[in-house]
């Protein structure tokens, strides 16, 4: 029978094993698989910061339905989006094994992504390279045949992280919030 752990202890067992793949120089060539929209990807570590269970948020109005809103973890507020939503392939549903994935500060960004699962650690050596089907995406770096013959896609948080849309949550960007609040022009007074 499995011994059962806590989340606690789950999560520092993770953690140092991040740590001796840094300190051996490996982390570049791990990636963290996880499930998104019914589909394989895999994400460089040294892109996430940390991956937690789905934190209490708050919703924020007038956002696009991908953002699930602000959560506070440990102090710092970060963005909560589910990327399969951004994607437009429907909702993540909020389960005990979904999970999110922080980004790296490194990015200048609070901000973390909502995925179905997450399956572990695979080295890059599983893999054998294949090329991304036409009209892939800006976020999918690379393709990946794994031995079983399944097809994993290597998520780039970096180019997710700078890209526009991600960015503005908002459902009205700025300038058309501030051209609608201008006052009509009226008649001129004498």
């Amino acid at each position: 029978m499995a011994r059962k752990i806590g989340l606690r202890e789950f999560h520092q067992q993770v953690l140092k094993r991040l740590e001796n793949l840094a300190a051996a120089g490996t982390a570049g060539a791990s990636r963290l698989a996880v499930e998104i929209a019914g589909e394989n990807w895999l994400v460089d570590l040294a892109s996430i910061s940390e991956v937690i269970p789905l934190p209490p948020h708050v919703p924020v109005p007038l956002t696009h339905s991908w953002f699930l809103g602000m959560a506070n973890v440990r102090g710092n507020l970060y963005g909560i989006s589910d990327f399969a939503a951004f994607l437009g392939r429907g909702p993540t549903p909020a389960a005990a094994e979904s999970r999110v994935l922080l980004l790296h500060p490194r990015f200048e960004v609070n901000a973390g992504l909502l995925v179905r699962r997450v399956y572990g650690l695979r080295g890059a050596e599983q893999f054998q390279p294949a090329d991304p089907p036409a009209g892939s995406g800006a976020f999918v770096r690379a393709q990946w045949l794994a031995p079983d013959g399944g097809i994993w896609r290597e998520l780039d948080l970096e180019t997710l992280a700078r890209d526009a849309d991600f960015l503005n949550v908002g459902l009205y960007r700025r300038v058309d919030v501030v051209a609608s609040a201008a006052p009509a022009p009226g008649p001129a007074s004498l």
